[in-house]
């Protein structure tokens, strides 16, 4: 950062007198930098998760919100910034509820993982999801697909959850086009948490239920679709 605020340019010149000041002032040029550069990402972040500006998108248009805010935790992160801190910040600023924001965050933080081990933050993956495009994977099965971004709980099964960042997962676009509309044990567990958080309505968690004792229609590849619906986080198509 090439200059301070005013306020601390005040601070800097009434702390140059004394010896003590000028320790307390090496200390400021060092530390508020830090402390702007992480607010500087989680405001790229928050409008991107604002549950009111959620509330207001049409279908399935939060989808390149999730592909954005990997991309600034991405470069927070190489900024030598913690993501997880960055998103604290950013819901903060929001007044997002303890139990939602922490729904949010893990879903983001844990889109960062699946987009890392399936090689989409090389350069021209960032590029495509800094403008909230499915980057390239470059590791794994699936390698050369696209990563998509997938409804954890089906959008056809509740619609309602269709643009809550929570249920929001990064996954291969060939493996997302296969699951359909299944509800399994994670959806359910999601399902509960997300009602439990209030962003998910009694009659939408009904729809959830119901939806699970449906019988599932058989899939190729159905090992790996199983380990996805049953397991946190899915970890079958990083290998």
């Amino acid at each position: 950062m090439n200059a301070l605020p005013p306020v601390q340019q005040h601070l800097a010149s009434a702390l140059r007198g004394n010896p003590a000041g000028r320790a307390v002032l090496a200390l400021l040029l060092f530390v508020f930098p830090l402390v702007v550069q992480a607010e500087d990402y989680a405001a790229r972040i928050a409008p991107l998760i604002d549950p009111a500006k959620l509330a207001t998108l049409g279908e399935r248009r939060a989808n390149p919100r999730v592909q954005k805010c990997v991309y600034w935790l991405e470069i927070a992160r190489r900024d030598r910034e913690e993501p997880a801190k960055v998103l604290d910040t950013a819901q903060r600023s929001l007044r997002i509820p303890k139990e939602p924001a922490k729904l949010t965050k893990d879903a983001l933080l844990r889109n960062l993982t699946i987009a890392e081990r399936l090689g989409c933050l090389d350069a021209a993956g960032l590029e495509e999801m800094k403008h909230g495009k499915a980057p390239t994977i470059r590791r794994g099965p699936y390698k050369g697909d696209e990563l998509s971004v997938d409804h954890i709980i089906p959008r056809a099964v509740c619609p309602e959850l269709d643009n809550v960042i929570a249920n929001l997962e990064l996954m291969p676009e060939r493996m997302n086009s296969r699951k359909r509309d299944a509800v399994g044990k994670r959806q359910i567990a999601l399902a509960r948490s997300l009602h439990h958080a209030g962003l998910l309505t009694d009659t939408g968690l009904k729809k959830v239920l119901k939806a699970a004792q449906r019988p599932r229609r058989r899939v190729h590849n159905s090992t790996s679709l199983r380990t996805f619906f049953e397991q946190e986080p899915p970890v079958k198509y990083f290998r």
